[in-house]
């Protein structure tokens, strides 16, 4: 009698535990899907755009260059830390 009640209560323990682990995985799922499919903030993309800059700083790719100044366009219309306008001249 003793072993089926400790087989239930360690059943039941188990039955919680693999219910959190089902939750939590969910939950991580969910964050992953919301963080990939949500727009960068302001924060990331100024990083990028000054990652880029000194990118270009190296080459000095004209084209390059055009492709960093609609970015800084972009980020600059929409985010308040304004970044300089390069000269791709």
């Amino acid at each position: 009698m003793g072993n089926n009640v400790t087989f239930l209560i360690w059943k039941l323990i188990l039955q919680k535990n693999n219910l959190r682990i089902l939750l939590l995985i969910v939950l991580v799922i969910v964050v992953v899907i919301f963080f990939l499919t949500s727009e960068k903030s302001c924060g990331v993309n100024h990083m990028v755009i000054l990652n880029e800059i000194k990118i270009y700083e190296k080459s000095f790719d004209p084209e390059f260059c055009e492709g960093i100044l609609e970015k800084i366009n972009s980020y600059n219309d929409s985010c308040t830390p304004v970044i300089e306008i390069l000269d791709c001249g």
